[in-house]
Formats: C-alpha cells, structure tokens, sequence
C-alpha cells in the first residue's frame, strides 16, 4: 500500500495532471508600454471606433443591439465596457485593441476564412491605444461585487444556473461560433481545483490545448472575485463541511484514546 501510494501515484498525477508555468498576471509575452494615456482623447478614440459594437453603460450608451442581434451578427455578445478599465489587466487590454486573437490565444480558431468578430487596430499608434485603456480605467467603478465581475467576464458564455445567472449567448449560438456550448458552472468549483481554475482562466491552452476559450485577461484581484463567486455559488457549505470536518477528527482522536485505555485495563484485568 505504501508503495502505491507514495509511489505510483505521484507518478499517475503527474501524467493526468502535468507540470504548467504557474499564472501569469503580468501578460508579459505582449510586451509593455510605458506610454501614458490621456483619458480625454481616448474617449474620443473609444467613442468612433468601439460604440458600434459595445454599451458604454456607465456612460449612458446600452448596447447598440439587443443580445439576439448581436450574437447573431457577431457570434457572440460583445461586452459592455463599463467595468473593463477594473477587471482587465492594463496589458492584456492594450494588446487585445490591437491584436484581439493573438492576446486572447485564439489563433488556432480564427484565420482569415473565419476572422475574429473584433478587428485589429494594429494600425494605431501606442499612444492611441494608452489613450483607450487610461479612457476605460477612468469610467470603470472603483468597487465590483464578485457576482458583476462573473457576469461581466464570464457571462457573455456561462450561466450559473445555481444562482439564476443565464449567459448572455444561448448555447446554439455559442457552438456556431466556438464549435461546442460553454458548460455551465455552477459546480465548477467542485468538480476542478481552485488550483487548476486559477491556471486555467489565466491562460486555458495550458491544460487543454485546442479549447475555443479565450484568455480572458482578468487581474489577480478580478480572477480571484471570479473564483470566489463560484465557491460562494457552487460550494456553498464549505465552511460548514470544514468545520465538521475538525469536529469529527477530534472525536475519534479522543475516541481513539479512550479504546486504548479500556484496552489497556482489560488486558491488566486479564494479566
């Protein structure tokens, strides 16, 4: 039995479940910019190049088309950029305006046959882009509850049904565009590890090559909000079930110990 478990099974666990680069917050494989944005212009820059697709909601501008429409049109629902500025990470936002596919890691699903429903703007200048993102930060609300920061990065694809929560793209629509419908997921939490979805909504390709997920960008604070959010939905008696679990430990240690001393005076009985 030792050998099995202190040695076969490290092994099988590190076949089923191999070795990844731990998340990487920074994005540094897009580069960084030091330039500074001026949120004035990138109103401006936002306003002609991004209202046809996306809701400005904070700002006051919905989404130019209902969900039905938009999904139809694009494949998917675009998402509102109320909150963007707070959830994305200031890299992966600059590198997504200018290279959608590249910074979400979708090239192996989007080719010039079936492009990306999101165009590059690899055309603007870096300070364009800094104007854009400095724009988004400006106008993104300095507190997001974990259920608005699920709905706003996750919802345009997964439901939570546990919680009411549907996604904005119905299943039909999201195989056409992905190849598969996004599970829901409710009891993702339970069924994969904190560990695994902290590296998994970092960056997908490196626990399943090939997945149609995006790399969606988030922050550390954000993935953690997400994460949480589906702990709170999908596992809600954690904290009791842990509880309990020190409760019954100490009662068969002090069970335990009271075997042992009856033991002991039976065979002193018997002696």
């Amino acid at each position: 039995t030792a050998i099995i478990y202190y040695g076969v099974e490290p092994f099988a666990h590190s076949q089923m479940h191999p070795h990844v680069a731990p998340a990487d917050f920074a994005f540094k494989d897009l580069g960084h910019t030091d330039k500074v944005g001026d949120p004035v212009k990138g109103k401006e820059l936002v306003s002609s190049n991004c209202t046809a697709c996306h809701g400005l909601q904070v700002e006051g501008f919905p989404s130019p088309m209902p969900n039905a429409d938009a999904a139809m049109a694009y494949g998917v629902v675009p998402p509102d950029l109320s909150t963007a500025g707070a959830l994305y990470d200031v890299n992966y936002l600059a590198g997504f305006i200018k290279e959608p596919t590249k910074a979400a890691h979708l090239q192996h699903k989007f080719d010039d046959t079936k492009p990306y429903p999101m165009p590059n703007y690899n055309w603007m200048s870096e300070q364009e882009i800094a104007d854009m993102v400095a724009y988004l930060e400006s106008i993104a609300p300095k507190t997001v509850s974990d259920k608005e920061v699920f709905k706003d990065a996750c919802g345009r694809c997964h439901s939570m049904n546990y919680d009411k929560v549907s996604a904005l793209t119905t299943p039909e629509q999201l195989n056409a565009y992905m190849g598969a419908p996004a599970p829901d997921l409710s009891i993702m939490i339970r069924a994969k590890s904190y560990e695994y979805l902290e590296t998994f909504i970092n960056e997908p390709q490196k626990l399943l090559e090939g997945t149609s997920m995006p790399r969606v960008g988030l922050t550390e604070k954000a993935q953690t909000q997400v994460i949480a959010y589906m702990e709170k939905t999908g596992d809600r008696k954690k904290a009791e079930r842990e509880d309990l679990g020190y409760k019954l430990v100490g009662f068969m240690a002090l069970f335990t110990l009271l075997a042992y001393l009856w033991k002991v005076k039976i065979w002193r009985e018997v002696e």
